[in-house]
């Protein structure tokens, strides 16, 4: 080691966690990540509300660290389970924005071929299991396809997205056991944004952290910050690591925060104005990203400006791809229901 190459590795051996394991590039790649996310979302909107995509949805902006924080040490091939707000999981696990546009638009080159929306999108390919609308209903699943990586050995490990609402569905505490009894890798993270529908967790939930419930299961409880990207990535950098050797699941709860109502209907009256703006001015995901790397050296206001435009470019991009895409012939309505026999 040259004495410049150990001068900057002694330069990062006090840095948080993600700072020594990451590259700049990948860093950097990390915020490019989390502004797609938030940019994706505040797009869907936007069309949302000029008619362009009927239905509702319900948007994680406020929860890009914990997506992007959670996938960044699974592969392609480790799959994931989502949930009613699943936008940023997709995109963290490497879903296309112009797809996923598509599938909002109800068109032919959506993931779904149009058919799921919002709360459907899925990706097999990237390991993306899909997006559900039943509350706690990925939690089960994730743990059967553990279950299958478990039996299979093909080393692969499971995460299940759910919010704090589904930690008191039953689906949940079933899951945990029984991924606890046969030590499968899943790591199943709450993110915790403080409400289930309107419902805070403080009203609906015993305890008062969702990762007191781990202790339950003999398995891990994690609690870290879900709006500090660095924090989320090191609980999951553990819980992969655990998974993959073999010694079971772990419970992680991401306290974070939705900037906007439970879904595009909600008038939102059970929330201050203070709470929100105190969220949204002081503890902004990717505000907070932004500084770290600054300070730390990663990059710069001019680098950061770059990151901005070329994802404004995709998102926009994406919009005029699901625009332009073919919407479904009436006649196909059946089509991609059953699966085709052999």
């Amino acid at each position: 080691m040259t004495r410049a190459s150990k001068a900057v590795t002694d330069s990062r051996a006090n840095l948080p966690f993600v700072y020594r394991q990451y590259s700049a590039a990948q860093l950097r790649e990390v915020l490019y990540k989390m502004y797609l996310i938030r940019r994706f979302e505040e797009g869907a909107e936007e069309c949302y509300t000029r008619g362009l995509i009927h239905g509702t949805m319900h948007l994680s902006i406020g929860q890009e660290a914990s997506a992007v924080g959670i996938c960044m040490p699974l592969a392609q091939d480790d799959q994931i389970t989502s949930t009613h707000r699943g936008h940023g999981h997709c995109i963290a696990k490497g879903a296309e924005v112009k797809r996923m546009f598509a599938e909002f638009f109800g068109k032919t080159t959506g993931y779904c071929k149009g058919r799921g929306g919002s709360m459907h999108i899925a990706d097999v390919g990237k390991g993306n299991l899909g997006a559900n609308g039943i509350v706690g209903g990925g939690i089960p699943i994730a743990v059967g396809a553990a279950l299958s990586a478990k039996m299979m050995k093909t080393g692969k490990a499971v995460v299940s997205f759910f919010g704090d609402g589904a930690n008191n569905e039953g689906a949940f505490h079933e899951a945990l056991n029984i991924a606890a009894i046969w030590k499968l890798p899943v790591i199943f993270v709450c993110e915790n944004n403080g409400y289930g529908m309107s419902t805070s967790t403080a009203r609906s939930t015993a305890v008062k952290n969702i990762a007191e419930r781990a202790a339950a299961y003999s398995m891990p409880g994690v609690i870290v910050n879900g709006n500090i990207f660095s924090e989320v990535a090191e609980a999951s950098h553990q819980a992969v690591a655990r998974a993959r050797a073999g010694e079971g699941p772990t419970l992680i709860e991401s306290k974070t925060y939705r900037h906007r109502g439970h879904s595009k209907s909600d008038r939102n009256r059970y929330r201050t104005k203070e709470e929100i703006e105190d969220w949204m001015s002081n503890r902004d995901p990717i505000t907070l990203f932004e500084s770290e790397l600054r300070e730390f050296g990663f990059i710069d206001n001019k680098g950061i400006e770059a990151i901005r435009d070329a994802v404004a470019q995709e998102i926009a991009d994406g919009i005029e791809f699901a625009k332009a895409s073919p919407s479904p012939d009436v006649r196909d309505t059946g089509n991609y229901v059953y699966t085709e026999q052999a």
